[in-house]
């Protein structure tokens, strides 16, 4: 099958676990048109992602006199087609996040992809998000495309389902997935009860060689690492504050923030407030391998979410070795077992996260190796990347007709 997998931007540094998907399905023996909205002049650090822009298609790169064009040549072939979707987009902008002029760009975008997909005879297209993408696949197929499926992730499309439309999209996919049980879950909110069949888990998961051997968490490492975007959802902040109180008890202790975002200004504003400046240091944007290294060198992965879908980077730290802190928040209690792959605290309690990180810190090396090995078990059995993409093959072919 050629299936297109349409991303609003593509390839980004947070969106790795996306390529891996695309090169699993791959090879399961799909042809798959990378095909995304923006990315083309973005920074990239992974030299996967420098290969994976050159594989990509982009909607907007061209400018609007192609959007244009592509808008006419749809009204000249396929009128009827047209004011299908032209009626479906003004009745996304009814009571939407955004207005109707927004959805309209979607619709001149979806002439674009619509032209590329009938082209090459695509027998699927299926986006990544359910906020725009999944809109503009949507009016893909309305335009004469073919089945359309997405992937939700959240948290953002749970905090606003109706802003984005999200239930229309479940009403006209073919399927939905989510990637864990508790994003299954969200999703039956948003969804009549005819449609939940239409729901199914499938994880993100890690290629085989991931798990290539790294050392085991050093005995003497008094390193912990918080990878993720630095923005509200990820508790960064409460996580300086947590650090606070840590140094305020005497513990000894080093935490690398890897990752880049908008509050890295206010964290660096807060960690020289606390004179943190020689127990913490922010990487900035770094590469896959770097991050890698950076999971190798702490003793443990903190993540003390406040929203989440379930985060690949826990997933990568449970691989090789690395017991995790965080969250009993969306998907994350799914993979992390308290107490044997790691600490889970309840989200926003500054006392819990400390005492947490304490425990995890003051850990014997014999506990710790055990605490690791029991996460890499559990991982590996749950985010295989190339099972979890069988699965979403057998449901490609179903929903063009083939077992």
């Amino acid at each position: 099958m050629r299936i297109a997998y349409l991303v609003n931007q593509y390839p980004k540094v947070s969106h790795s676990f996306i390529r891996r998907e695309i090169l699993a399905l791959e090879r399961c023996g799909f042809q798959i048109d990378r095909i995304a909205l923006r990315g083309w002049d973005s920074d990239l650090v992974d030299a996967e992602d420098q290969l994976e822009r050159e594989r990509t298609r982009y909607v907007l790169r061209d400018g609007a006199v192609a959007l244009i064009l592509s808008v006419l040549r749809i009204v000249l072939t396929r009128p009827v087609q047209f004011v299908r979707a032209l009626l479906l987009a003004w009745k996304m902008a009814d009571r939407a996040e955004r207005p109707l002029p927004f959805h309209l760009i979607y619709l001149a975008e979806a002439c674009r992809i619509a032209s590329w997909v009938l082209a090459a005879r695509s027998q699927h297209i299926h986006a990544h998000f359910g906020t725009n993408s999944a809109e503009v696949a949507m009016l893909v197929h309305e335009l004469g495309g073919p089945p359309w499926s997405f992937t939700v992730h959240g948290p953002e499309e749970f905090d606003k389902p109706e802003a984005i439309g999200l239930p229309e999209k479940l009403r006209r996919c073919s399927f939905v997935i989510a990637i864990s049980s508790f994003g299954r879950s969200q999703l039956f909110r948003s969804a009549e009860f005819a449609d939940w069949h239409k729901v199914h888990v499938v994880h993100c998961g890690l290629e085989e060689a991931f798990y290539a051997s790294g050392p085991e968490p050093d005995e003497l490492s008094r390193r912990l690492v918080c990878v993720g975007r630095l923005c509200a959802q990820k508790g960064q902040l409460l996580l300086i504050e947590a650090t606070r109180k840590l140094l305020q008890k005497g513990v000894t202790f080093e935490l690398v923030l890897a990752g880049d975002g908008e509050l890295r200004t206010e964290i660096e504003t807060l960690i020289q407030r606390h004179k943190l400046g020689t127990n913490i240091r922010i990487t900035g944007w770094i590469s896959s391998r770097q991050v890698r290294a950076e999971l190798l060198a702490a003793r443990a992965l903190v993540l003390p979410s406040f929203a989440e879908g379930l985060p690949v980077v826990i997933m990568e730290a449970m691989a090789l070795r690395r017991p995790v802190i965080s969250t009993f928040v969306a998907g994350i209690p799914e993979l992390v077992s308290s107490g044997i792959s790691g600490w889970l605290v309840p989200a926003g309690d500054v006392d819990a996260l400390v005492d947490a990180m304490t425990d995890c810190l003051d850990t014997t090396p014999a506990i710790l190796r055990k605490m690791g090995s029991d996460a890499r078990v559990t991982v590996r059995h749950h985010h295989n990347i190339d099972m979890e993409a069988a699965r979403l093959a057998q449901l490609f072919r179903l929903s063009n007709g083939k077992t």
